[in-house]
């Protein structure tokens, strides 16, 4: 769903499109192994985006963002990814983009207000009947004295 636009930005929703210019790029090398094509090329992407400090995101998206209990937000309200999975940079920034768009699509969605209710008083009674029953059956399962 997401589409990195070169002029206009990441578009994350209907609403949301992250500007070109928010997001930084760093060319790395991948760890592991590869063999020389790892050693040599810097294939592997690393993303930064200063969520705190975004003017595209709404307040309300940008405050669940910075409350996710996530490892690539840091403690100052950046956003690092790393993609390393391809052997083409274009591909892992491609990846980067979709992980981002993905966080920032998780902390768009507003959490239900959870209301309070009360049980019901046939579920209460349901609930003693079932304690009745189970007193009666340990009452019935005892030893009886003489």
């Amino acid at each position: 769903m997401s589409a990195f636009d070169a002029g206009s930005g990441l578009a994350v929703s209907a609403s949301v499109t992250i500007p070109e210019s928010e997001i930084e790029f760093t060319a790395i090398r991948a760890q592991g192994a590869g063999g020389q094509n790892v050693n040599k090329v810097a294939s592997a992407v690393q993303l930064r985006f200063d969520a705190a400090r975004s003017g595209a995101l709404p307040e309300g998206c940008r405050q669940r963002l910075l409350v996710l209990r996530d490892h690539r937000i840091s403690a100052d309200g950046v956003v690092m990814i790393k993609a390393q999975e391809f052997r083409s940079q274009e591909q892992n920034k491609a990846a980067a983009l979709e992980r981002l768009a993905d966080l920032i699509r998780r902390a768009l969605v507003v959490p239900k207000v959870r209301r309070k209710t009360k049980p019901t008083r046939s579920s209460q009674q349901r609930r003693l009947d079932g304690k009745t029953k189970d007193a009666r059956r340990k009452r019935e399962r005892r030893a009886i004295d003489d």
